[in-house]
């Protein structure tokens, strides 16, 4: 992530190949919605490089959209005890405390995972950028009964916040 962040005219001045150097793991290992997301540029302002990538992921066929899914960590899981998350996983999950849990929540949170991925197919998906673990418990317990369906399209929807997050950490609006 650049430190200090992209000015808006930076992000307008890139060629694709910069575009997608600088942005292609926003998505968790999903370049593809940032070279989609360059169709769009110039960008107006923050907002439209926002809408971009909301735009990419959003007109990405049912394939496309499970692959981006799957990619997701699952919270807690197995990648962030291994110490195998992409930078940005690990700080979100951390700065929610997932790194800092109990035997007995590492092992309600390996139950929920595991029932959410077994009735939905895909990981439980979450922006949890200032959550609490007790936040994080609870939209699992709300959102496991859900229908399938109804959960690929919430998982959709925080996809795009966490693009958001991670947008606004690396652009400067």
């Amino acid at each position: 992530m650049p430190n200090p962040p992209l000015t808006l005219d930076d992000v307008n001045r890139m060629d694709e190949a910069g575009f997608v150097a600088s942005f292609g793991d926003i998505a968790e290992h999903s370049p593809w919605v940032a070279r989609s997301a360059f169709a769009f540029a110039p960008f107006a302002d923050h907002a439209a490089l926002v809408a971009a990538f909301h735009r990419a992921l959003r007109e990405m066929d049912h394939a496309g959209q499970l692959a981006l899914l799957r990619e997701h960590p699952d919270l807690a899981g197995k990648a962030a005890i291994a110490g195998e998350l992409a930078p940005e996983s690990y700080n979100e999950q951390s700065g929610a405390g997932l790194d800092r849990m109990t035997a007995e929540e590492y092992a309600l949170f390996t139950d929920l995972n595991t029932r959410y991925r077994a009735r939905h197919g895909i990981p439980f998906i979450r922006a949890v950028k200032g959550s609490t673990k007790a936040q994080i418990i609870a939209a699992f317990q709300e959102r496991l009964p859900n229908a399938p369906e109804v959960e690929f399209q919430t998982a959709l929807g925080q996809v795009e916040r966490i693009l958001r997050f991670r947008l606004e950490d690396r652009v400067a609006s």
